[in-house]
């Protein structure tokens, strides 16, 4: 696992998002090698986009969406009624799963239309950022 990159805008727009989401106010993180603080000025509900996924051109290997961050990855929310099954249709505005850290979900947006084939992840496993999560059959 790898240590989270907090000085990458890409981070710090996906955890703002999240923050958001989950009506979070705002987080402030300290390490020996600097300090980041995240105030929240927007409205709760804002829509989340940062996700990190590879596309793929027509005819290559599936889309793999990766973690965008370090954490338990969670392949449906814990409160669910019932297990999602595999393979499904999703859009590019679907929540794939979550990754949890500490007492927050953050959900993890597919940002590709097509069919999810495989969790590439245990439920529950600690994953560090990058690590494939899901693949996602894009229509051709």
């Amino acid at each position: 696992m790898s240590a989270i990159d907090f000085s990458d805008p890409a981070i710090i727009a996906f955890l703002t998002d999240a923050l958001t989401a989950a009506g979070v106010a705002g987080i402030e993180i300290s390490r020996p090698d600097g300090q980041i603080r995240i105030v929240i000025s927007v409205a709760p509900g804002a829509p989340i986009n940062a996700q990190v996924a590879t596309p793929r051109a027509s005819g290559s290997a599936p889309a793999v969406v990766k973690a965008p961050l370090a954490g338990h990855f969670c392949a449906e929310h814990p409160a669910a009624a019932t297990p999602q099954t595999l393979p499904r249709s999703v859009s590019d505005a679907d929540t794939l799963g979550f990754i949890r850290v500490g007492h927050v979900l953050l959900p993890l947006r597919a940002d590709l239309s097509g069919v999810l084939t495989r969790l590439l992840a245990e439920p529950g496993a600690l994953v560090g950022f990058g690590d494939p999560l899901f693949e996602i059959e894009l229509p051709s």
